[in-house]
Parts: C-alpha cells; structure tokens; sequence
C-alpha cells in the first residue's frame, strides 16, 4: 500500500536480451549437468561467434570473478543472472578474459562486460557454450522462452521473466 502511495511500484517482468552473438541452444543441451539439469536455476545457452559479453538487462553488476570467467547481475525486478563463459573455464584464472566491469556498477543493456579469446578457450578448455542462469528461482512466477535459433548481442529477446509480487 505505501508503496503505492509513495513510490513507484517494482516491475514483475523483465526481458533478458541475448548477452553474446551466437547460436541459441537450450540449456538441457549444456554439456555440463550442474546446467543441465538446472542445478543452479533455469536460463538458456548460446555458442559465441566472438569473445564479447554484453549486458542482456538494465541493472547491477553484483559480482565479478576473480577467474573473470563469470559475472552476475541483478535486473531491475530483482532477478539475478548469472553468466558463465565457457566450461571449465575456471582452470584458466583469468588468462584470455578482460573485465571492463566492477561489482556495484549500473549497466544497460548492451554495455559491454567482459572480452575473451574465443580461441584460447576452445583450446584449454571444455566448451567455449556460455550459459546465462537465473540463480534465484525462489521470486520467480515463471520463465517464457522465446523461439529464436540466432542471438544478436544486446538486441535479441531469450527470456520474459516474471516475478512474484
């Protein structure tokens, strides 16, 4: 109620637009079960064209990787994403990945987060797949995929997300 009187009122949706350029692949198709089988929450895959991350949502960053392998992001409805470029990519502690991001920053959508070298990454290690993870399910209403077999960075639509009020 006073949030209706005061302030503006949270968002419940957000769309998580396509962080890198690539082919669309679904999560169940990760070569990983921690993604798999949706360990860690539900999301969507892409195989990069490139070696550039942007943000897929208006938001926060809310944590960068000492490895730079991964980064997490809050939206605006209070969703939390994660993405994590490559496999095993941990292995490589940092060597071939440039943060151009800090925890706490604001970014939009598009904002370039982190460059790789695609190469080195098919080289050392599993998969250069990047999975993009809703990591806390428990505000979550539901997750709408859109069909779409090509992403283009910071344009393409992957996920309408609604969140309880």
């Amino acid at each position: 109620m006073f949030r209706k009187l005061f302030g503006k009122e949270k968002p419940t949706e957000e769309i998580l637009k396509a962080p890198v350029n690539g082919k669309v692949v679904s999560l169940e198709d990760v070569p990983d079960p921690v993604f798999s089988q949706k360990m860690m929450g539900d999301g969507v895959a892409i195989e990069p064209k490139d070696g550039q991350v942007v943000s897929p949502v208006e938001g926060e960053v809310i944590q960068v990787f000492p490895t730079k392998h991964a980064i997490g992001l809050k939206g605006k409805t209070g969703i939390e994403i994660l993405i994590h470029i490559g496999l095993e990519t941990v292995q490589m502690e940092g060597e071939g990945f440039e943060t151009l991001v800090n925890q706490g920053d604001k970014v939009k959508v598009g904002d370039v987060l982190v460059r790789f070298d695609k190469n080195l990454i098919e080289e050392k290690a599993t998969s250069s797949i990047i999975p993009i993870v809703l990591t806390n399910g428990d505000i979550i209403e539901s997750v709408d995929h859109f069909e779409t077999a090509d992403a283009e960075s910071g344009v393409t639509d992957l996920l309408k997300i609604t969140v309880k009020n």
